[in-house]
């Protein structure tokens, strides 16, 4: 059978496949009222869907922490317990699927507080908007010309997010996920305190490696306390912020080698795996993508931290997908926009591979 579909085990947690989903912002969640932030009728179907094609995990969209933390007021959030017993419907369907579910952990930071992708290209909405809040940073730098500047976050801000991590973490274990994502790529705010090219602190959340990583430690020593043994925490990263190692631009970012070395400093704290992006720091940062672009950043996490990692990136073909597990290059392979296109790739990925995922028993036929 293909090595594609083979289960994967981390710690207790058995994930029937190596075909998982990953995070995609929907942005659906009611904006105001008692249910803000609580998964709906759409997260529902577009979850259920994709369980019920055989994928083996499935990852939420960004769930945010705080509702300071969301992308747009649109998104989901893990901050209250009415957002938890809406999402124990969508975890209890999962499972009956035999599709393991997973949320990732957010907060957007100088990110925060901008429109759907679709309504003005997702621009940032003021704070003297409806809707609108004021975004916070490691430092006072706005991510755009156009952008708010964010307010510099104090030791106190600080501390207390990482409290709402640990919170949110507690809150999705109490709504039957099984895999907690910390999220710390794509520009928002762990990126940010992460990156050079964001975080311009002098204090001890600055300046040195050690520096700029201590406030994700944090965070991921908060959530590991709170989080069961038993079950896996995943950590997703911008492998590189296409700056420093672009020739072409002189501008000081976070790097591959630095990924590698903080890998090794996420293993000693409890994290299992390293789902593996690139980008988001810089909007006019140039990224050289084609198909399967970000599996060698993976590949090299893998083979030089020792770390299980999942690939991401412009995977799109059942044989693409069963060559980057095959080979050795990721222990999994993360789904994002084909599993928009066609929520049963992988059933018919296993048809043409000689696999087998799951199948609801109402689609059998004799």
């Amino acid at each position: 059978m293909s090595t594609l579909f083979t289960p994967h085990t981390v710690r207790s947690l058995t994930i029937p496949n190596r075909i998982w989903m990953a995070a995609m912002c929907q942005y659906s969640a009611a904006p105001e009222g008692e249910t803000v932030g609580a998964p709906t009728d759409w997260h529902f179907a577009h979850l259920a869907a994709r369980a019920t094609g055989g994928i083996g995990l499935i990852i939420t969209e960004a769930t945010a922490v705080s509702p300071e933390g969301r992308i747009s007021p649109y998104d989901l959030g893990i901050w209250n317990d009415t957002q938890v017993d809406a999402f124990r419907r969508i975890t209890a369907f999962l499972k009956t699927q035999g599709t393991v579910p997973g949320i990732q952990l957010a907060h957007a930071g100088r990110k925060a507080s901008t429109e759907r992708t679709w309504v003005d290209r997702g621009r940032q909405i003021s704070p003297d908007e409806p809707y609108g809040w004021q975004p916070v940073g490691p430092s006072a730098v706005p991510f755009s010309e156009s952008s708010t500047t964010p307010d510099e976050l104090g030791e106190e801000q600080i501390a207390e997010i990482v409290r709402q991590f640990a919170d949110g973490a507690r809150r999705a274990l109490a709504a039957g996920f099984e895999v907690a994502e910390i999220h710390g790529a794509h520009g928002y705010l762990i990126h940010q305190f992460l990156s050079p090219h964001s975080n311009r602190r002098t204090d001890r959340y600055g300046g040195s490696f050690e520096g700029r990583t201590r406030f994700a430690l944090e965070v991921v020593e908060a959530v590991r306390a709170v989080w069961p043994q038993e079950l896996p925490v995943f950590f997703r990263i911008s492998a590189t912020d296409w700056l420093t190692e672009n020739p072409a631009d002189d501008r000081e970012g976070w790097t591959t080698d630095d990924s590698v070395r903080f890998a090794k400093e996420l293993q000693a704290r409890g994290v299992d795996l390293m789902d593996v992006s690139s980008g988001g720091i810089a909007p006019d940062a140039r990224i050289e993508s084609g198909p399967g672009y970000q599996v060698p950043f993976a590949e090299r996490i893998r083979t030089e931290a020792g770390m299980p990692v999942a690939a991401v990136g412009l995977i799109t073909e059942p044989a693409q997908a069963q060559e980057i597990i095959g080979s050795g290059r990721a222990d999994a392979v993360l789904l994002g926009r084909e599993l928009l296109r066609n929520p049963y790739w992988a059933r018919q990925a296993a048809d043409r591979l000689g696999g087998e995922v799951a199948v609801p028993v109402q689609y059998h036929r004799a």
